[in-house]
């Protein structure tokens, strides 16, 4: 089997495992308000790449670790992603009728249930990670939680967001746009990788390691994402395209065109492999996933 089928198989194989772990987390057996936790299933079981969680189980397994607490701490970081999304999606930000080819929570449910959906989905983010069954070391978990929270914060995924509303209109040049997309996106990515390695107490230059391919790769994975919204199709993307464009948001492909965007989302996927040389083989599959998103086309 080529390292191409592997990482397919991988993919499938870890995208299912963590749907079938979301799904026992997103199921309690007796709800007090089953329309929001329906909102929450349908927020984060509906699809999608799972390529957070998916580095979340590879680099646990590299550095040593499997079974229930990887795929716990894979879920967790999905929840925060799946809240993001819903968040992102609402009328007041980014306001998009469609993700994965379907209605946005709050077109399939609406405004106020969709904010909540997100809010439920971020606090049981960290619920699950500060539970004994994820590691029975508090050391471990209280640093898998305070590393999410960095990373979803103001400090991250939430302040690259407030920049991203804020840039329409605005001259941003390059290093401004890779801000805004280091933490927008990439912290999420760089979070993924470096929660498997503090399952593993890996040492601090394997976690800083992994945490840079997860940044590299995430910047990457964002470029491609503006090149799909600029060339690709609805259809294609599983949501709406050209809306960065109409929106007049600050992106790499505006400020250096598409050849231009591609050479730089090339040289982000460089530096993400190069990050993995500490890790010889057991890395393969991330460099491959890696060698894949130069050609993504959804």
């Amino acid at each position: 089997m080529t390292v191409s089928d592997q990482l397919t198989d991988a993919l499938s194989k870890a995208a299912a495992a963590v749907e079938d772990t979301m799904t026992v987390l997103l199921t309690p057996p007796d709800p007090a308000a089953p329309r929001l936790w329906q909102a929450m299933r349908y927020a984060s079981l509906s699809g999608g790449k799972r390529l957070r969680p998916f580095f979340v189980l590879q680099a646990a397994e590299m550095c040593g670790v499997s079974g229930e607490p990887a795929l716990r701490a894979a879920a967790a970081v999905e929840m925060v992603h799946a809240y993001s999304l819903a968040h992102d999606d609402l009328p007041a930000m980014d306001d998009d009728e469609l993700r994965r080819g379907q209605p946005t929570v709050h077109r399939q449910f609406d405004e106020a249930t969709a904010i909540l959906a997100g809010d439920a989905l971020q606090t049981l983010a960290f619920e699950v990670l500060a539970d004994p069954a994820t590691h029975p070391e508090a050391q471990v978990r209280s640093a898998l939680v305070a590393a999410l929270a960095r990373a979803s914060g103001a400090a991250g995924m939430a302040g690259g967001q407030m920049l991203d509303l804020s840039a329409a209109g605005t001259d941003w040049d390059a290093a401004s746009v890779n801000q805004l997309q280091s933490l927008k996106t990439a912290a999420m990515f760089a979070v993924a990788c470096e929660s498997g390695a503090i399952l593993g107490q890996a040492s601090a230059e394997q976690r800083t390691a992994l945490k840079a391919f997860g940044v590299n790769f995430g910047l990457a994975f964002q470029i491609t994402d503006d090149l799909l919204d600029a060339t690709g199709d609805a259809e294609q993307a599983g949501k709406a395209v050209g809306k960065d464009a109409a929106q007049g948001k600050a992106t790499l492909v505006e400020l250096e065109g598409v050849d231009g965007a591609r050479e730089i989302a090339a040289r982000f996927c460089h530096n993400a492999v190069e990050s993995l040389d500490l890790y010889g083989d057991k890395a393969d599959l991330l460099r491959e996933v890696t060698r894949r998103i130069a050609d993504r086309r959804a």
